[in-house]
């Protein structure tokens, strides 16, 4: 029941960041969507592959980087004494958010699949993972 919660927790909490990363670029005309820019990061590092390959391999890798987010956050509600509250959701999205925000800003300034103002990310990007980490303590507290 475990590894129901928890892919359930990170599939709901990646789809969720991935529609607000949607309308924030819609809205702002920025492209705030970490498809998108995944896309262009995985494009240059794979010339030879289609663009229609390298989405999958970018939806692939976005999901798996939310279980993999959601697996800390289980290792660390189970082996410490810290507990799956709104508090901690918050708290656990900003710092997510932040080591998200240092991860891009590794691919933006290592790769040159993009000329976007990373600035303008990372507000955007720390709501998101908050936006993340929120649903991932309704997952968890719907299996209560």
């Amino acid at each position: 029941m475990e590894l129901v919660k928890i892919c359930v927790a990170a599939f709901a909490a990646t789809y969720i960041m991935t529609v607000f990363s949607r309308y924030v670029s819609e809205r702002f005309q920025h492209i705030f969507k970490e498809p998108v820019v995944l896309g262009l990061v995985l494009s240059k590092l794979a010339h030879n592959k289609s663009l229609n390959h390298t989405s999958r391999w970018e939806q692939a890798v976005r999901y798996l980087a939310g279980l993999f987010v959601v697996l800390c956050y289980h290792y660390i509600w189970t082996h410490t004494d810290i507990d799956p509250t709104w508090f901690c959701g918050l708290i656990f999205g900003i710092i997510t958010g932040l080591a998200a925000i240092f991860y891009w800003f590794f691919l933006f300034n290592y790769s040159t699949a993009s000329k976007a103002r990373f600035k303008d990310y990372y507000l955007p990007l720390i709501v998101a993972y908050v936006l993340f980490a929120l649903t991932v303590i309704v997952i968890y507290r719907l299996f209560s």
